[in-house]
């Protein structure tokens, strides 16, 4: 007498364990290295070389590429090249120093805060919550009234807006690291907090902190833009993106290069620096990499 076989179970398909190529993970970095660099040579070049003088209005109003015009003129008479090549250095300028002032105050104050308990906690979370909400354009329009319209102003201003996200999101990732048993351990040898922060809070929390800063480096592009756009950046004769596109817009029909030539650095820009953060967080973030293998 045969005994029945047992019935067949269905098997469950194993996960490939196979790591992603390098060269793919860092297709994204490299092209937004690429994208962003060819901006950054504009904005170097343009600090010791410039077609023209930015404020030199002896091309002809609305004329075509030519007579040394590499793109035309504007409505005034000036080279569109040269104020791309200025409008370059302001973009970088902004994006550099808004991160720097949101890096600042944002990792300062996200570290105090994970270290507060109870109501002080909770307070500082509230405060921070209140400062993402406030919009960025009534705290440019506040810095201006008390330091003019600048472009030292408008960093001011979006670093101050910027740094309420930044700082929310240390307090996070400093809570979750200090609720680790090797923190602990170390706060329990006797460990200052000073090097608890140094040793093992900072090394644990920059990859995911360089990426955001990425992130914040093309926000801050498109809030210099805007702010231009409105009057609120940097004054003539600094060729802002933002100022030349609302200076082309009433010509668009006409002279549309003075428009699109600006709105797509615009674009190059931001899209360069949202792909090197796509790859830093491919390369640094080891969870995004198990998910991708």
């Amino acid at each position: 007498m045969t005994l029945p076989s047992p019935p067949l179970q269905e098997t469950e398909p194993t996960r490939s364990t196979t790591p992603v190529p390098r060269r793919r993970r860092s297709a994204t970095l490299l092209a937004g290295c690429a994208l962003t660099a060819l901006i950054a040579l504009f904005a170097l070049v343009s600090l010791v070389w410039l077609p023209f003088d930015a404020d030199d209005t002896s091309g002809g109003r609305l004329a075509g590429p030519g007579d040394g015009h590499l793109l035309g003129t504007d409505k005034l008479g000036r080279d569109l090249f040269t104020q791309l090549m200025t409008g370059s250095r302001i973009a970088v300028e902004a994006g550099l120093g808004s991160v720097a002032v949101a890096a600042l105050l944002g990792v300062t104050l996200g570290v105090l805060a994970a270290f507060a308990q109870g109501w002080l906690d909770d307070t500082l979370a509230a405060f921070l919550d209140i400062l993402i909400a406030f919009p960025t354009l009534l705290l440019a329009m506040l810095v201006v009234a008390a330091r003019s319209a600048t472009l030292g102003s408008a960093i001011l201003a979006i670093g101050l807006a910027q740094s309420a996200v930044v700082a929310r999101l240390v307090r996070i990732l400093v809570k979750r690291v200090l609720a680790q048993d090797y923190v602990t351990a170390a706060r329990t040898s006797g460990t200052s907090w000073p090097r608890t922060v140094a040793g093992h809070v900072l090394p644990n929390i920059w990859p995911t902190l360089v990426v955001n800063l990425a992130l914040q480096f093309g926000l801050a592009v498109l809030a210099e833009a805007g702010l231009s756009y409105l009057g609120l950046g940097a004054p003539p004769p600094n060729a802002s993106w933002g100022r030349m596109l609302q200076e082309a817009q009433a010509t668009f029909t006409t002279a549309p290069a003075g428009a699109l030539a600006p709105g797509i650095l615009l674009v190059v820009l931001v899209i360069g620096v949202n792909l090197i953060a796509d790859g830093l967080r491919d390369t640094l973030d080891p969870a995004t990499r198990r998910r991708r293998t």
